[in-house]
């Protein structure tokens, strides 16, 4: 049986999950002291810069400190300290819009697949669709937290700022991989068609089998419970694919379908990422964390593609273990995403950590599928949490952590148990720096559970 503690490290369910349970066992968080001297807090509450709400609409001045922080940056990434609190989706809503109107942000990017991505852009910039469709289509199994209200806010928010900006505007993007829907297959197989159609019939037997005829939780559990050789056959005929493609494809084409041909390669891409996240075989450890580091590594690489073929800045919204730079457990995710992106884009992209003192989310037990709603009360002695919820001049606040005076900043590079919670709970606390972690650190003092729709 599949390990839901481990589900969340990547947010979506993979077949080397049926077997990591077994391998591995929570690793406890190592015991800090459980006091911290008034310096400390009284140099983090001289650095705060406080937060009016986590909700969007109406006055954003509270956010120019973060405008500051960001600078020239091309990609922020916003984590959550939980997969689904109201007041983290809410506050990446807010964060969003502002940062649209004020520092010419134009691309949401989510944890979600590529194509599911695509499906809300089409929404978003031409209409096509409706969103409440899309969202209980695209948002099942592990993808089930993004289907809340907050979000559907955002899309709709978007897609009436678009409607006001025809000529400059917002998109809506996916860069994972655990799913990638029919229609980008079809993507592929009719530029082949128009480009180079001698490449059709090869193009189709290669993908015989690969389209998706079933929802998207029930394929991947189709997908998980294919035999290893199999999986293994499929990236290779996906992997053929995307070779023949751009060896082929692109001959002779002019500089005016050179746009045509780059998405072209990037949906088969994105197809063969699919199919190699599934190509790592379980039953060797060694492999495990090799699949969680190219997990990462592709989603990055998703993010970074967009973000230049399309020229828009990006936010990214994603758990905080995959923004941040340091991983929570290095043994089996051996680099995040966020440190990719600092790799690809230095300077470029910034990484914003989220975390709360208290109050709910949702999430499943350990056990089972059944969602829950948890309530945590104050975090303990020795956390990070409980130093932050002792900054008492502001409410909720910022912190640039790359910044922050003696002798909070020595305090900010040294790991303490922290409240990291993806899809299952119980899970963690996890041993985490703030400041070598993250650029900015943004602390709720209370969060609610998110209202998940269609349940």
């Amino acid at each position: 049986m599949q390990s839901h503690r481990h589900r969340h490290r990547t947010g979506l369910t993979l077949t080397l999950f049926i077997i990591l349970a077994a391998l591995t066992t929570g690793i406890p968080a190592t015991a800090a002291p459980a006091t911290t001297s008034t310096t400390v807090v009284e140099a983090l509450d001289r650095a705060a810069h406080p937060l009016r709400t986590v909700e969007p609409g109406g006055d954003t001045r509270d956010l120019r400190p973060l405008d500051r922080m960001i600078g020239d940056a091309r990609v922020v990434g916003l984590g959550e300290a939980t997969h689904s609190s109201h007041d983290f989706f809410a506050l990446k809503a807010r964060v969003f819009r502002h940062l649209v109107e004020e520092k010419g942000f134009r691309t949401f990017a989510l944890e979600a697949p590529w194509s599911t991505g695509l499906r809300l852009n089409d929404y978003v910039l031409h209409g096509k669709g409706d969103p409440r469709r899309i969202m209980r289509e695209e948002f099942q199994r592990d993808y089930l937290w993004w289907n809340n209200t907050d979000y559907l806010r955002l899309v709709e928010w978007m897609r009436g700022y678009n409607l006001r900006h025809p000529g400059d505007p917002v998109r809506f993007m996916g860069d994972d991989i655990a799913w990638t829907g029919p229609e980008l297959y079809d993507a592929v197989e009719d530029y082949a068609a128009d480009a180079r159609p001698e490449l059709s019939a090869r193009l189709a037997e290669l993908y015989r089998g690969l389209r998706p005829t079933v929802p998207t939780g029930a394929y991947i559990e189709q997908y998980l419970g294919l035999p290893y050789a199999e999986r293994k056959e499929r990236a290779a005929r996906t992997g053929e694919a995307l070779a023949l493609l751009r060896r082929e494809a692109g001959r002779g084409a002019g500089a005016a379908d050179t746009e045509a041909y780059d998405w072209a390669v990037q949906q088969a891409t994105v197809i063969d990422r699919t199919a190699r996240q599934y190509d790592f075989d379980v039953e060797d450890p060694a492999q495990i964390a090799e699949a969680m580091r190219y997990r990462d590594r592709v989603m990055a690489a998703n993010v970074v593609w967009w973000q230049e073929h399309t020229g828009t800045k990006v936010l990214l919204s994603a758990h905080n273990n995959h923004v941040g730079y340091v991983p929570e457990e290095p043994a089996e995710n051996p680099k995040v995403q966020g440190a990719v992106l600092r790799d690809r884009l230095g300077a470029g992209y910034l990484s914003v950590g989220l975390t709360f003192g208290h109050g709910s989310f949702n999430a499943t037990g350990r056990d089972d599928d059944a969602i829950r709603r948890w309530t945590l009360g104050p975090a303990g002695p020795g956390t990070n949490e409980r130093t932050l919820d002792r900054v008492a001049r502001h409410g909720d606040y910022l912190l640039d952590l790359r910044s922050v005076g003696s002798p909070a900043d020595d305090w900010l590079r040294r790991a303490r148990p922290t409240r990291s919670i993806g899809t299952a709970y119980p899970d963690g606390p996890h041993d985490i720096a703030l400041a070598r972690s993250y650029d900015v650190l943004i602390h709720l003092r209370e969060v609610e559970a998110a209202r998940l729709r269609d349940r």
